[in-house]
């Protein structure tokens, strides 16, 4: 499957003109290393987005799955619910907490800090992951065209700590306006970075259109979380910011060229998701006695 090009031509992962793989730069557009050391063209199979979508997709769903099965017997399901609940298949709130569920009970009253990361890639019901992924599925795509693969996994990892950081202050200090800030979980924080990232790119490349469609689009989906019941809405706002500000640093901007560092960064964000959904599972396992508590 994963096949090296190690003569003739592909095309350059930066700018797509077609070049030789001996070329350590592209002549184009003088991107250093434009054949990924020769796996451009499997790595292109993936998508514009180097299969991050795909990543997000599997990833929240085999977690959604894991928070199932470890707790089935606590699972909300049909016998008990009507299908229109947004209940619906929700995980209990002990296998949430186990695999790095957010907020202010987890982050600061529990020192787990790490969570701002893995709770963006836990949800509480089947409607919930079902929104997000619909979401992410037409978000990401727009993201990685205009920023490029690297930056798109970079602009959602920080959207979903800035979330998580938000979500964790707020309840913290219990603001009594913005409700479930104690206990936060969800890739929505990440998909309002993604729009945040969008006005931003508006902004930069000075298109009104870009900007005010996804002005409003954020003004709706922020005026539908206040009016429904068990919403991280200062998620949501910090998850925003963290796109729309980190969309127009050096590196990440859209009128530079995504090198290879923005690759390598992005990498990082990958692992560092997994190790704090790992720190969760050994923390909850070792110190918290979560796998006890099912026992008893």
């Amino acid at each position: 499957m994963f096949t090296r090009q190690t003569s003739g031509s592909c095309v350059c992962i930066s700018c797509n003109q077609l070049i030789s793989t001996t070329k350590q730069a592209c002549p184009h557009c003088q991107h250093s290393n434009p054949t990924l050391w020769g796996y451009s063209r499997t790595v292109r199979r993936f998508g514009n987005d180097f299969g991050f979508l795909s990543i997000v997709t599997w990833g929240c769903s085999a977690l959604y799955v894991a928070t199932l099965l470890v707790d089935l017997k606590n699972v909300v399901t049909l016998g008990n619910l009507d299908l229109a609940s947004s209940h619906l298949l929700s995980p209990s709130a002990t296998s949430l907490l186990l695999f790095g569920a957010n907020g202010a009970t987890p982050a600061i009253g529990m020192g787990r800090w790490w969570t701002v990361v893995s709770a963006g890639w836990l949800h509480g019901s089947l409607w919930h992951i079902l929104f997000n992924m619909l979401w992410l599925r037409g978000l990401i795509p727009q993201v990685s065209k205009a920023f490029g693969a690297g930056r798109l996994v970079i602009i959602y990892t920080v959207s979903i700590v800035v979330s998580g950081a938000f979500s964790s202050f707020v309840g913290y200090v219990r603001d009594p306006f913005f409700q479930n800030a104690h206990f936060a979980i969800g890739a929505s924080g990440g998909l309002f970075g993604l729009l945040g990232a969008l006005v931003a790119y508006g902004q930069i490349v000075k298109s009104s259109t870009i900007r005010r469609e996804f002005w409003l689009l954020s003004l709706v989906l922020l005026a539908l979380g206040l009016v429904t019941p068990h919403t991280d809405n200062w998620g949501h706002v910090g998850g925003f910011l963290g796109g729309y500000l980190i969309s127009q640093m050096n590196g990440i901007n859209p009128r530079e060229r995504e090198g290879m560092q923005q690759l390598f960064w992005a990498i990082g964000c990958l692992l560092l998701t997994a190790v704090s959904i790992l720190a969760s599972l050994i923390h909850g396992a070792y110190y918290c006695n979560f796998f006890n508590i099912w026992a008893s």
